[in-house]
C-alpha cells in the first residue's frame, strides 16, 4: 500500500506535468499562428527595398536626355449625367525640358517609357497620353535649347478613386551603342531605360462638368 507522501508525491508530479504541458500547448498554437501570419503575409520572403531615391514633389530631375520636373498630383471627377455615366482621371503637372547635349536633336517625351504611375501591387501603368504647349498637344517634340515646357500626364481612374498621396517612377535612357553584337550598330543611341528615381506627389481632388 502506498504511504500518504507517495501520494502527494505523486499528485505534485501530476500537477507540475500538466502545469508545463500547459504552457507547452500554449506555446505550440502561438507559434503555429505567427507562422500562419508570416506566411499569408509574405513574410519568408525576401523583401527587397527600392534601389533608387524617393523624392518629395515639387522636385526637378535630370533623367537621361530630359529634364523632368513634377508638380502637382490632381484627382479630376466628372460626376453622372442623364446622358453619361461618372467618371475621373488623374493629372500630373510636369515641367519638360530637353537637355540633349548627345544629339541636340528635337524629340517627343515618351510617356509610356519614362515616367509610370506606382500603385502597390501591380505593374507600372503607362500614362493614357502626355500633352505639352499649354496641354492641347499631344506628342509635341521639345526642342533642345529651348526652355521647359509645362506638359501634363492623363490616366485614366475609376470615379471611386481616391487618394492622398501617388507616386511615379521616373526612368532615363542612356547614351550608348550596342557594341556591335550580332551585327547591331556601333553608334552610340538612346535607349536602355533605366529606374532613375520614385517621386511622392501629394494629391488633390477637384470636380468639373461636361
Amino acid at each position: 500500500m502506498e504511504s500518504l507522501d507517495d501520494v502527494i508525491d505523486a499528485m505534485i508530479a501530476d500537477r507540475v506535468i500538466h502545469r508545463h504541458r500547459r504552457k507547452w500547448l500554449i506555446a505550440v498554437a502561438a507559434i503555429l499562428v505567427l507562422a500562419v501570419i508570416i506566411f499569408f503575409t509574405g513574410g519568408w520572403k525576401e523583401h527587397k527595398g527600392r534601389t533608387v531615391d524617393t523624392l518629395d514633389a515639387p522636385t526637378t530631375l535630370k533623367a537621361g536626355r530630359f529634364e523632368i520636373g513634377v508638380t502637382t498630383a490632381t484627382i479630376i471627377r466628372t460626376p453622372k449625367t442623364e446622358y453619361s455615366p461618372a467618371k475621373a482621371r488623374l493629372e500630373v503637372e510636369l515641367q519638360l525640358k530637353n537637355i540633349d547635349e548627345e544629339e541636340h536633336a528635337s524629340v517627343d517625351f515618351s510617356g509610356d517609357k519614362l515616367f509610370n504611375w506606382v500603385v502597390p501591387g501591380k505593374d507600372l501603368i503607362k500614362p493614357d497620353n502626355v500633352k505639352c504647349k499649354d496641354k492641347k498637344i499631344i506628342g509635341s517634340p521639345l526642342v533642345y535649347g529651348l526652355p521647359a515646357e509645362a506638359c501634363v500626364a492623363t490616366f485614366e481612374v475609376s470615379p471611386s478613386f481616391r487618394a492622398d498621396q501617388t507616386e511615379f517612377a521616373v526612368w532615363a535612357e542612356s547614351y550608348d551603342s550596342d557594341e556591335g553584337l550580332f551585327g547591331a550598330s556601333e553608334n552610340p543611341y538612346w535607349h536602355n531605360e533605366a529606374p532613375k528615381a520614385v517621386v511622392r506627389v501629394k494629391t488633390t481632388m477637384t470636380t468639373e462638368t461636361e
